[in-house]
């Protein structure tokens, strides 16, 4: 039996392990409380990760007994942290599945000046990516995470691995950036953005640039502009980031656009558009879809690809746009077409309405001419946010696992699937990884070639040249080969 001391001033009597990994060990804590702890090999599960590995990792469970309650808390909090992160092997696993990101992350002189603030969701193709960087030269201390709050099923996991991987984690949420948190969110909020000034400052101190990879939420907080702690360049990933980048005014910065790129429109959209009808299926099981009335709300690169794919399963669905180019579009693409909802819920039922607009499509004037029971499924964050964000949320249901339920005027209930931002992300995974492989690579080809002559990219947001270096660079000839070619 020896014994181990902390720092957190608790010490360990360790009995030895048997074969099967069990054993059993007495802490004693700094006041003199202690617990026993036990542990021996945990049934076989299912992988909690979309890559899995064979033999699968071994996996354990603990007993805790003691008279308080306070260490008890303590270790399984401790534990928990420790136990949390994603294994070596799975990590593994991940960078496995993405080859794409692995043959574009050869080392060169490219990244070692450099610091990065990546904000993304937090699954398993974001670790994937941030590997490709760390391979491709940039030093895993001057890495700085930033979930943007969504619930998405492993993000837990691949904070803890983050944090064990050296990096700086934490949440900058999506409400914050669109002006609609509560105070406690709000109160975080300013605490990690005190923390991200000091980590570019420390980054400049240091004599390293300081690339941000964001949908605009940042830039939005004046990071990109004169008089805050100022980046020196962005890639930017989404439309709504788009959106907001233009709403902030004059840069002082370059920023590439992937929004719009040919890679994400061509290729992203399509996993994209797959993970969303796949999950809204997912959290219906019980639903009949086929022959039914669906309405889409907005007819964009997502929206056109969501109305063919619940087509395709056959439901009848009606579209919904303000932009004539789009009606027609939809109208000569076979669909029913509408200017507004209100003339939409007017001449059709819908079981289900989905939202891909980004905009603000449901107002408290069309709650009453939706139909009773009506699930609402959005796939942009502020599609359905008179619900969330209006005084009805404080009267919502919630149902586990489902989303919320409304009850509305005239004895009406409707349903939220999710939390009211992107469905394919609520309690899920999204994108597979070999699906998103090609958009992570070619985010990194860009940030290479951002970084490493950002004297090429005057100040301002580039929306062409992306597809340039994305095209010259061999990617969509890799994919096809590895992914679409026979031979």
């Amino acid at each position: 039996m020896r014994e181990v001391a902390d720092d957190a001033g608790w010490s360990a009597h360790e009995t030895a392990a048997d074969d099967a990994g069990s054993g059993s060990c007495r802490l004693l804590g700094p006041a003199g409380t202690f617990v026993e702890a036990a542990w021996g090999p945990h049934p076989p599960t299912a992988p909690d990760t979309l890559e899995w590995g064979t033999p699968p990792a071994r996996r354990y469970r603990f007993l805790l007994r003691g008279p308080a309650p306070a260490p008890l808390t303590e270790l399984a909090t401790r534990l928990g942290r420790h136990t949390a992160a994603l294994t070596a092997g799975e990590a593994d696993a991940i960078w496995a599945a993405m080859p794409l990101t692995r043959q574009f992350a050869e080392p060169d002189d490219t990244f070692p000046g450099w610091a990065l603030i990546f904000r993304d969701h937090y699954v398993e193709n974001s670790v994937g990516f941030l590997l490709g960087m760390e391979r491709a030269g940039l030093d895993p201390r001057w890495i700085y995470a930033l979930a943007k709050g969504d619930r998405t099923r492993n993000r837990d996991r691949v904070h803890a691995w983050f944090l064990r991987r050296g990096y700086a984690s934490d949440v900058l949420d999506n409400s914050v950036i669109n002006g609609t948190a509560g105070p406690e969110l709000q109160r975080h909020a300013l605490g990690v953005l005190a923390d991200v000034e000091r980590f570019v400052h420390r980054a400049h101190e240091a004599g390293r640039r300081v690339l941000v990879v964001d949908d605009g939420g940042l830039l939005a907080q004046g990071y990109g502009s004169p008089g805050r702690a100022r980046v020196d360049a962005a890639i930017e990933l989404t439309v709504s980031g788009l959106k907001r980048i233009e709403a902030v005014g004059a840069l002082d910065i370059p920023v590439v656009n992937l929004a719009r790129s040919g890679l994400k429109t061509c290729l992203g959209y399509n996993e994209i558009a797959d993970s969303c009808l796949r999950r809204l299926r997912a959290i219906l099981p019980g639903e009949k879809f086929t022959g039914r009335r669906v309405l889409c709300l907005g007819y964009g690169t997502l929206g056109a690809r969501m109305a063919r794919g619940l087509r395709a399963v056959g439901c009848r669905v009606a579209v919904v746009d303000t932009d004539p180019l789009m009606l027609i579009e939809a109208a000569e693409h076979g669909f029913e077409t509408y200017r507004s909802l209100p003339a939409a819920l007017a001449a059709c039922r819908p079981f289900l309405v989905i939202g891909n607009t980004g905009e603000a499509a449901l107002a408290e004037a069309d709650l009453p001419l939706l139909p009773d029971g009506v699930y609402l499924a959005g796939f942009a964050t502020k599609d359905f946010s008179v619900l969330t964000d209006g005084p009805l949320a404080e009267r919502a249901t919630p149902v586990p696992g489902v989303g919320r339920r409304y009850a509305l005027p005239h004895d009406r209930t409707v349903t939220l699937l999710g939390d009211g931002r992107s469905l394919n992300l609520f309690e899920y995974e999204g994108i597979p990884n070999r699906g998103y492989d090609a958009y992570r690579a070619g985010t990194l080809i860009a940030a290479r070639a951002l970084c490493r002559r950002p004297e090429d990219f005057p100040i301002g947001a580039h929306t062409t040249a992306v597809d340039r270096i994305i095209g010259e660079s061999g990617l969509f000839e890799a994919y096809y080969d590895r992914y679409l070619a026979d031979a």
